[in-house]
């Protein structure tokens, strides 16, 4: 009987403090914003100078290398050759313009 009524009155004393969490969260302006999409960074390096390889055959343009913002700094991405995504694709490289910067993509 002891053991009924400890049990039960464990349960009923978690019950008290147990109830139902709801949250939002809205974000606005700060630090943070998805990679590409107006991304604030200080200035990229210069461009490093380098030789294209081959061609490789027909439908592949070249993508020639570029700075990419990770956090505080800069990582060299070489330059590749790429197929085009689809036909008349054409390749917009990223830039840096008005302390931003902006990745790179492929358009019609």
């Amino acid at each position: 009987m002891k053991t009924k009524l400890v049990v039960l009155m464990l349960l009923m004393g978690t019950s008290l403090f147990a109830r139902t969490h709801f949250s939002i969260g809205i974000g606005v302006g700060g630090y943070g914003y998805p990679y590409g999409y107006g991304y604030y960074a200080a200035p990229p390096p210069p461009p490093i100078v380098a030789y294209a390889p081959p061609y490789p055959g027909p439908g592949y343009t070249w993508i020639a290398g570029y700075w990419y913002p990770v956090g505080p700094r800069y990582y060299w991405h070489a330059g590749y050759w790429s197929r085009r995504p689809y036909y008349g694709g054409r390749w917009v490289a990223p830039r840096y313009y008005g302390h931003r910067y902006y990745r790179g993509y492929w358009r019609r």
